[in-house]
């Protein structure tokens, strides 16, 4: 059960969009081969978000997931296209759209992990998109102070998280103060130190 309503979802998961595209549009043409994450590079990372937001109405329609493979393109030069950041604000203003239909929020989505309600998605997905313009913003040394709003909702998804990670998609917590900020506790809850 969601700890938030359906419009402070929408809200929510509207200002994570909003601050992953003032983070790509901050990218610098000469940065997008520059290193994001562990093999990813900027382009890489902009090209997960891309797809994770292609995926989001289909989903929304009761598709399961693994029956979307091949239906959108895999790569990242296929899914950003020349201009990425036409490519991120499309991709976004479809699941966005998605999202906002009426009751689209009560559904249930079929992740990989199994069936999932769709606010529970939405949840998750604003905690990527936050952590995600963190780590564009570390790459490109832009502006990695994140939206206390954002962060924390997202501390409320990052404390779901298993103990130990999930692997391929987040490392094991890092240890911090309790004294920490909210934002490092956060990152630190993902594997990231900030």
């Amino acid at each position: 059960m969601s700890d938030f309503s359906p419009a402070e979802l929408l809200e929510l998961f509207q200002r994570a969009q909003a601050s992953f595209t003032d983070r790509v549009d901050a990218v610098e043409p000469g940065q997008w081969e520059d290193p994001a994450l562990p093999g990813w590079s900027v382009a890489d990372l902009v090209a997960h978000v891309v797809s994770e937001a292609l995926l989001v109405a289909p989903l929304l329609d009761g598709e399961p997931h693994e029956m979307l493979d091949g239906r959108f393109p895999d790569g990242t030069e296929d899914l950003l296209g020349d201009d990425p950041l036409t490519g991120w604000e499309t991709a976004a203003d479809a699941a966005l759209t998605a999202f906002a239909a009426d009751r689209a929020l009560l559904h249930t989505v079929h992740l990989t992990r199994g069936p999932t309600s769709a606010a529970e998605y939405i949840e998750q997905l604003t905690a990527d998109l936050t952590v995600h313009s963190w780590d564009l913003a570390r790459a490109t040394g832009g502006d990695t102070d994140l939206d206390p709003v954002l962060v924390t909702a997202s501390l409320v998804v990052a404390g779901r998280l298993p103990m130990d990670g999930i692997p391929g998609v987040f490392a094991a917590p890092l240890d911090v103060p309790p004294t920490a900020s909210p934002q490092t506790r956060l990152l630190a809850l993902v594997g990231r130190r900030g």
